[in-house]
Parts: C-alpha cells; sequence; structure tokens
C-alpha cells in the first residue's frame, strides 16, 4: 500500500480502498514526518537546556510567537494549495493541479521575502512585545539573527511537503521530514557542545537540516516523473488560484498566528506572575504539547488528501468514514499524552532542564495545562476537516475560538485572581469551551453531507 501510494498519480485507491488502509498507507508516513519535525525544535531545547542554563530556555522560549508567525505563511500557502491539489486531482483536473503548485511556489517567494525582512528590522521591538526581559533577549536574538534569514528553506520544505503528500507521495513526504530532523540531530551536539557555539549553535544546525530538507522537496517538483512537476508556463500568477489558496491556507495561517498572540500574552502573564523561569516552565511545557499536537496534524495532513479525494468525487460516506476514524484516532492520542503529562511530570521537565526550581515550576503548570487535554485531538482533527472539504471560513473559525475568543480572556482574567496557577488553568478552560464549539458546528455540517447538499468550492 505505501509503495502503490508513493508511486502513482493520486491512487484510484482513494477512492476505492477500504478507509483503514488508507488512513495507515497515507497518516502513518505523515504522523512521522509532523512528530519528527517537532522534534526539531523540541532538540534544540533539550541540547540548550541541557549546555547552555535554563535561562537560555526561557530565551528560547521567548522565540516561539516569531517562529510562530513565521511559519503561518508557509502553512497558508502549503496547506492552501494542498488542500486545491487533492480536490483537483479528484476531479482528473492535473493541469489545474500544476498551476496550483506553480504558483504557490512564486507565492512563497513573495511571502517569505517580505516577512524576513520585517521581522528583522523590527526584531528588537518584537521581542519586548513578546515578553523578553534584559535577561532573556539576548538569547533570544542570538538565536533568531541566524534563524529568521534561514526560514526561506523551512517555508519551501514544510509547505511543498504538503504538496508532495497531497499528489500522492506520503512516504517520500515522510523521508522530507526525516532526512532534516535526523540531521538536526547530529549537528546540534555537535555545534553546541565540541563547537562550542551555545544558541547559535543550535539555529545554524536547524537552518542546515532544513536547507537539505528543501533541496530534496523540490528536486522531487523538478523531476518530470513525478505526479505533478514545474511546467512551463505553471508559474504565471493566476487571480483565482491564488485567492483560492489564500481562503483556504487563511484556517491555518489564523491558527498559527493566534497561537502566536496567546504564547506572547502566556510569556507575559507567566513573567509577571512566576518570573522568567516560568516562561521556561511554558517552553518546557509547549514542547511536550507540540509534539503530542504534531503527531494529530500529521494525521490531518494523510487525512487530507482522502477527504479532498472523495469530497471532490462526491463519495460523501467515505468523508464521514474517515472523519469518524480521525476523531477516535486522535483522542486516543491526546489522552495518552495527558496522562503521561499528569503521571510523569517530573521525568519529562528532567530531559530539558537539571535546575530544580525550573523542575517544580514545569511539575506544576503541566499537570493544570494537561487536565482536559483529552479532548484536543477531535478538536484539532473537526477543524482540519472543514479545511479539507473547502469550508475555509468554518475552518477559520474554529481555529480562532480557543486561541482567541476563549483563552485570551481567560489568560487576562485569571492570573489577578489567582496567579501562577491562574495563568495555567487558562488552558484547560479554553480547550472545554471550544470543544463544545466544534462539537455542535460538526453536527451541522455531517447533516448536510449525509444530505449530500454541500457545494464543492471552485477555483
Amino acid at each position: 500500500m505505501l509503495k502503490k501510494a508513493n508511486k502513482e498519480l493520486l491512487p484510484s485507491e482513494l477512492g476505492t480502498e477500504p478507509i483503514g488502509k488508507l488512513l495507515w498507507a497515507y497518516s502513518l508516513p505523515t504522523i512521522i514526518g509532523t512528530v519528527v519535525n517537532a522534534l526539531y525544535n523540541i532538540v534544540d531545547r533539550i541540547f540548550i537546556g541541557q549546555g547552555v542554563g535554563a535561562m537560555a530556555i526561557s530565551g528560547l522560549t521567548l522565540t516561539f510567537p516569531m517562529m510562530m508567525i513565521l511559519g503561518a505563511f508557509g502553512m497558508l500557502i502549503g496547506q492552501g494549495s494542498a488542500t486545491q491539489i487533492s480536490i483537483y486531482l479528484g476531479r482528473k483536473d492535473k493541469k489545474t493541479a500544476e498551476n496550483i503548485l506553480g504558483n504557490a511556489l512564486v507565492l512563497t517567494f513573495i511571502a517569505m521575502s517580505i516577512v524576513i525582512s520585517v521581522s528583522l528590522f523590527f526584531l528588537d521591538d518584537i521581542l519586548i512585545a513578546f515578553g523578553g526581559s534584559d535577561v532573556t533577549i539576548p538569547y533570544a536574538k542570538d538565536y533568531l539573527k541566524i534563524i529568521i534569514p534561514g526560514h526561506i528553506f523551512t517555508a519551501l520544505s514544510f509547505g511543498f511537503n504538503n504538496s508532495m503528500r497531497a499528489s500522492g507521495y506520503p512516504v517520500k513526504a515522510m523521508l522530507t521530514m526525516l532526512i532534516g530532523a535526523v540531521i538536526n540531530t547530529i549537528l546540534d551536539p555537535i555545534f553546541i557542545f565540541i563547537f562550542d557555539w551555545g544558541i547559535e549553535g543550535a539555529a545554524y544546525s536547524t537552518v542546515i537540516s532544513m536547507c537539505i530538507s528543501a533541496i530534496w522537496v523540490m528536486r522531487h517538483f523538478t523531476n518530470p516523473k513525478s505526479t505533478l512537476h514545474f511546467k512551463r508556463g505553471c508559474f504565471k500568477l493566476n487571480k483565482k488560484i491564488l485567492l483560492a489558496i489564500i481562503s483556504i491556507g487563511m484556517a491555518p495561517f489564523f491558527i498559527q498566528v493566534s497561537a502566536s498572540l496567546v504564547n506572547a500574552l502566556m510569556n507575559h502573564a507567566l513573567k509577571n506572575t512566576g518570573g522568567d523561569l516560568a516562561i521556561g516552565a511554558f517552553g518546557i511545557i509547549n514542547s511536550y504539547m507540540t509534539l503530542i499536537v504534531m503527531g494529530i496534524i500529521g494525521l490531518n495532513n494523510g487525512m487530507q488528501p482522502i477527504i479532498g479525494y472523495n469530497y471532490g468525487a462526491r463519495q460523501d460516506d467515505r468523508v464521514l468514514r474517515t472523519l469518524r476514524y480521525g476523531i477516535i484516532i486522535a483522542t486516543i492520542a491526546t489522552t495518552i499524552g495527558g496522562l503521561c503529562a499528569e503521571l510523569f511530570p517530573r521525568q519529562l521537565a528532567r530531559l530539558f532542564t537539571t535546575d530544580p526550581e525550573l523542575i517544580e515550576i514545569t511539575v506544576h503548570g503541566m499537570r493544570i495545562s494537561f487536565l482536559l487535554f483529552m479532548i484536543v485531538g477531535g478538536q484539532i482533527v473537526t477543524t482540519n476537516f472543514f479545511q479539507a472539504i473547502g469550508k475555509a471560513k468554518i475552518s477559520i473559525f474554529l481555529s480562532l475560538t480557543r486561541q482567541l475568543l476563549f483563552l485570551i480572556p481567560f489568560i487576562l482574567i485569571f492570573p489577578p485572581i489567582w496567579g501562577l496557577t491562574g495563568t495555567w488553568m487558562a488552558l484547560p478552560c479554553a480547550d472545554f469551551i471550544s470543544m463544545l464549539v466544534a462539537v455542535t458546528m460538526l453536527y451541522f455540517q455531517v447533516r448536510k453531507l449525509k444530505r449530500n447538499d454541500s457545494p464543492i468550492p471552485h477555483v
């Protein structure tokens, strides 16, 4: 199955094979790939925490909002184009799919040139706005001054990895992530401990590994034997294609941007109620949480071509079965992840630091933050489901509910009342309410699909 999915032109099996087999073939490689991708930053944090110190973790945590904003633009283009590619391949319209691919490449270079330039110019002001102090900002600047210019490679690697998967190459897409992560894991200890480059060594390691991943992806799409590849004329910008990419990609874009805003507010709340070390504790908690969430995102990425193809082919029963399996798998994953956080928080914290004060703050925060984590998986899958079927507005709304409508008010209200404990409590409270909203929206959409009256968006 993996071999077939990796070689054929969006295999016809997407519309005929059992959903369980398809999810195994398409989601397992993407889960491995995205979890490995999460290890990029996690490995950096582990080596920096063990090799540079506790305060360096706080400085690196300060970079999270900036990294999320940079990643948001890659998701905007990468996931938006991949969804459109899946739908048009489902309609057997390969020419439009390749035009989407070419437009996405041009749009990536334009967007990243602007974002990188603006980020570097206003870097000091941005770090202050993200909750930095005189102690943590120097660490953050040393890291970001290298990472930001190199983010063009990240955008190419991650963005077009989605298109590679959507065009029928899930195993090759997984290898894209594995190659970079393995190189990063090898270079990190060399640059940090042997060369004694500190936090800058972690940044150089990440940029080099992402550059190699980007070359791997671009070689695939310049190969005429690939299902989809760059052709003369596909780079000519088309307004309808660009708007379609952006409209679909807005959901993951807003997830990232709103998450960046929430991270900045969390940094300020943590700094006010627990000091710089509390920010470092959030970095450790966020690292573990990201590892699990990225696994769910990998599941979503594997589901996306299956849902997109069958939605384009109007096989709504297969769409709903894929959704059901996805919610079950995601819920199991977040339940196990939440239990580990509740039972073994001290062991998880010690992976990143030996500082006893930082460990105690992390244990306290982790046990509160993961109280209702078991419900997060279904909410993430539901949001991605609406994106996969082209329902951009609903997907964007669900993306914003947890981050903007619920979590931000809780971050502003709880800390003045309950201090540091209140800051941590904002997370599970937002999880619960956003889950209720997602379930409600999903109920009405499933009813529409069962009646088969949902219009398919066109480019």
